[in-house]
């Protein structure tokens, strides 16, 4: 099997491929199995449509509110194109590239199980804009997270019109334009098919994944960082002690104790003579604390992970029961409390971060006050604490949970939401302010990791030192740290970890 594509169809798609599917920018492709079953699914429709009197949510009616008006034969595929042009009404910020092209994935993944009932060519056409690199333009804010995420999806699937924004290559144009400059005509849509586009989670599913590929990466470096630290600030190693984490095991904090064990190997700073008992919980509670976290990214790749592998539109259709079947699958509550709960789990990696920053510039454990020479003169480290603890206090606003609220819409007709949409962007907010923090932590670590000279804390560490310090240089003088931090940012985000 060929590794540049991604095949889409009902069979599982893991976290991994989610992962390799922007890592090496592959491409995505339907099976023989999925074009089947959609082709399958459509002509139950036409044929339902031809010969049944009987009305069918979103496809012979209107919407909402409105689904009991019955919308006559031929005015069908207008139906669709209106539904798509009226709930295209997105504002705030454009939504990343990246998660544009996981939305755009999803979304075809969904139609690919055969109970949508789209046309063939509506999914070709998906498949075609995302090999193709054209991007819709899409915007964070508009979705309740329970009639589907109708408003991104809308922008998503406006250009398959002709209608909309593409982004191509860097550039922004009218979808019009674009679908001249790659000769592709409109998509008529037929019954149900404007439904089933904008019918769905996958924005709240995008960005849920996407967020927890950022946490995966800053979970690692979180712990490392947290290692470096613990050696600048002179810790004691008894906290990672197998014995603890035997009569406590919960697995997070059994598998973070291991790898802080493994990343000090050999340290001759934490093997060296001790004063002290034990260290604040900020140093001696890195499992428990870390491990907690890393608990709570296994639940909520689970949840993400079983929601990308299901029909998320309204009304499902199953052919071979005969049957179209209105229902709720559209309702995000699933993802809207795991995103509430990766947003808290998160914002603890900030928060205990934070707390390490600050004992490593308090003067104590023989460490110089802000980690200058000759401190009065120089504040030294003193401002980037203050930044990170700013952060940290953000963070903590930005918990509180989208998915304990709800507004009625449609007239009541929608009279319970997830809030779900709210959740999964505020929730990438937050995951973008623990990275700076952790930033903040490493440049603050490595530098106090200098005056422990000439002892030297482990290979794996000293080697991620060395490579820290060819982007940030030792501050043995007043600078504008600014620039360093982002340079710490940078870091985070370039360097690879091995160990």
């Amino acid at each position: 099997m060929s590794y540049n594509y991604l095949p889409l169809d009902r069979k599982h798609t893991s976290f991994q491929q989610v992962q390799n599917l922007l890592k090496f920018d592959q491409l995505v492709s339907i099976t023989f199995d999925a074009h089947e079953r959609i082709l399958n699914c459509r002509t139950f429709i036409d044929d339902k449509m031809r010969s049944d009197d009987q009305l069918f949510y979103g496809i012979n009616t209107g919407f909402g509110y409105l689904q009991n008006v019955r919308v006559d034969a031929d005015q069908l595929k207008e139906l669709q194109s209106n539904l798509i042009q009226s709930h295209a009404c997105g504002m705030g910020e454009r939504v990343p590239l990246a998660v544009v092209k996981l939305m755009m994935m999803l979304k075809i993944k969904s139609l690919s199980y055969g109970h949508s009932g789209v046309q063939i060519d509506t999914v070709k056409r998906l498949m075609d804009m995302y090999n193709a690199g054209v991007w819709p333009v899409v915007y964070t804010q508009g979705s309740l997270g329970a009639s589907g995420d109708l408003a991104p999806l809308s922008h998503l699937c406006l250009p398959l019109l002709g209608k909309g924004e593409v982004e191509w290559n860097g550039k922004i144009y009218p979808a019009s334009e674009m679908l001249q400059q790659m000769q592709w005509e409109p998509i008529a849509l037929q019954s149900k098919e404007g439904l089933a586009l904008i019918n769905g989670t996958q924005f709240m599913s995008a960005y849920g994944l996407y967020n927890l590929i950022q946490a995966r990466r800053l979970m690692e470096w979180a712990t490392v960082i947290a290692a470096i630290s613990f050696d600048a600030f002179d810790g004691v190693s008894d906290a990672f002690h197998p014995l603890i984490h035997q009569v406590r095991p919960h697995a997070g904090q059994v598998q973070v104790a291991q790898t802080m064990r493994t990343l000090l190997q050999g340290s001759a700073i934490c093997n060296g003579k001790k004063s002290q008992v034990q260290d604040p919980y900020s140093f001696r509670c890195i499992p428990q604390v870390h491990g907690a976290t890393l608990d709570t990214l296994q639940y909520v790749e689970d949840i993400f992970i079983r929601e990308i592998n299901s029909v998320t539109d309204n009304p499902n259709v199953f052919p071979e029961e005969d049957l179209i079947i209105s229902g709720g699958n559209f309702h995000g509550q699933p993802l809207a409390l795991a995103a509430d709960f990766l947003c808290i789990a998160m914002s603890e990696l900030a928060s205990i971060s934070e707390r390490r920053t600050y004992q490593l510039i308090s003067g104590s454990r023989g460490l110089p006050a802000f980690l200058i020479n000759n401190p009065g003169l120089h504040s030294g480290f003193m401002i980037p604490q203050y930044t990170a603890a700013g952060i940290v206090s953000e963070n903590k606003q930005l918990c509180t949970p989208a998915s304990v609220d709800t507004i009625p819409s449609s007239n009541n007709q929608e009279d319970h939401v997830s809030m779900g949409a709210n959740a999964a962007t505020k929730c990438k907010r937050v995951i973008d302010n623990v990275e700076k923090v952790l930033a903040i932590e490493l440049m603050t670590a490595v530098q106090a990791l200098e005056f422990r000279r000439p002892m030297r804390s482990s290979d794996i560490l000293e080697s991620i030192v060395s490579a820290f310090r060819q982007k940030v240089a030792f501050n043995d003088a007043d600078r504008i740290l600014h620039t360093d931090m982002m340079e710490s940012v940078q870091f985070l985000q370039q360097h690879s970890i091995k160990y």
